[in-house]
């Protein structure tokens, strides 16, 4: 097991089931591919978001939902296979799962004993989880303990616990490995984390987006929220893990890109009408409404393309005061495109032309029949026209 590198040309078949399901499962796009030669790392998830890869040095024919013996830290843990063939090195180039330090081992496929033993310690999680909160609540340490992790085995345990502030639970690890007889590993994680685990339905009628396909979670901020020129309501911008909503980073791009199309705010448009100010934008259409400044109020807001106000702007900088706001015989300046589809019709090949070229066929066709007849038929007499005696001609005498 001295090579570890994952560098191959060739992929083992096989199947997605699963896919789609859970945001743990990945599409394996190579899964109809046939192999040569399997593929000596795999994937295998446990408990919660956790993944790592393992090294199979016996060769076994592995397929994805597979339950495993693979090595543990230490002892032995068992797993179900989530990816194999080179998806896996795709997942592991993208940063998704990775390995530290030298790889882990795959022993066996999982045996009878190796399931009755682990499903017994998955029975244990429940009760650990609530003991152990009550034993944090008494050593007053401030965190929430959100989930327990048994090995395969039982002879270890994984606490994943939530806190605002550091913590010293040095204490707490002595007392829950007496408490359980367990070995015992720390692990904090984030509110984010804690609500893809759990699960819900958003304000947008469908599941969380952490618990269904979001695998990494970015920082947000309020700039983004900014940008699209949301109401600054926390009600309105908090998720359910009592963070800001993620799906607030998934359309920033498109609003920054759209921002820049649109004329300084600040800016008033002169025309002979009167002097208009900027109210609001609609960015994704590419329109802006202005309100005329007089004293009578309220005064009617126009909305116009943005293009109109940069013309109004061009026009006011060259000391130029257009007669309207807009008018009737405004149209929009049109570009030079240097597409080809622009200048060639894509229907220049159908149906009309082909009929021309038809019926141009026809033409010549008959015309170069009638030449052919005229050519076979000179020199020789007409044939005189009457009707065809019917039976045998009599005999001369």
């Amino acid at each position: 097991m001295k090579d570890f590198n994952l560098q191959t040309q060739y992929i083992k078949p096989c199947g997605c089931k699963g896919a789609g399901k859970h945001q743990l499962y990945s599409f394996d796009a190579f899964s109809d591919i046939p192999t040569i030669e399997p593929h000596r790392f795999v994937e295998v998830q446990f408990k919660n978001t956790r993944k790592e890869l393992f090294y199979n040095p016996l060769d076994l024919a592995l397929e994805k939902e597979d339950m495993v013996a693979v090595e543990g830290s230490p002892g032995l843990d068992i797993g179900r296979v989530s990816l194999v063939g080179v998806a896996v090195e795709v997942q592991q180039r993208c940063g998704f799962v990775g390995t530290k330090g030298e790889p882990k081992q795959i022993y066996r496929l999982a045996t009878e004993h190796d399931l009755a033993r682990y499903r017994e310690a998955k029975a244990l999680e429940h009760r650990t989880m609530i003991e152990s909160r009550q034993i944090a609540a008494d050593l007053g340490l401030e965190m929430k303990i959100g989930d327990v992790e048994y090995q395969g085995d039982g002879t270890k345990a994984i606490f994943y616990y939530i806190a605002e502030g550091r913590v010293d639970f040095r204490q707490l690890i002595r007392v829950l490995a007496s408490t359980f007889r367990i070995r015992v590993e720390m692990k904090q994680i984030g509110a984010r984390q804690e609500t893809g685990r759990i699960g819900g339905i958003g304000p947008c009628g469908r599941q969380l987006c952490c618990s269904s396909w979001m695998k990494r979670f970015h920082s947000v901020n309020t700039q983004a929220a900014r940008f699209q020129e949301l109401p600054l309501n926390p009600d309105k911008l908090t998720g359910q893990c009592g963070k800001l909503k993620c799906c607030t980073n998934f359309e920033v791009d498109t609003y920054v890109e759209a921002q820049k199309r649109i004329p300084d705010r600040g800016t008033k448009l002169l025309t002979q009408e009167g002097n208009y100010t900027f109210v609001k934008a609609d960015v994704l259409k590419n329109e802006l409404t202005y309100r005329k400044d007089s004293e009578e109020l309220p005064t009617p807001l126009v909305t116009i393309p943005t293009w109109r106000a940069k013309q109004i702007i061009k026009e006011n900088n060259e000391n130029i005061t257009p007669s309207t706001l807009i008018g009737d015989k405004i149209k929009r300046p049109t570009k030079e495109s240097k597409d080809i589809l622009d200048t060639n019709s894509l229907t220049r090949f159908d149906n009309e032309k082909r009929r021309d070229n038809r019926n141009k066929t026809k033409l010549r066709n008959a015309s170069m029949q009638k030449t052919s007849s005229v050519t076979k038929t000179e020199g020789k007499e007409p044939r005189k026209k009457g009707k065809r005696k019917k039976g045998i001609e009599g005999k001369k005498e």
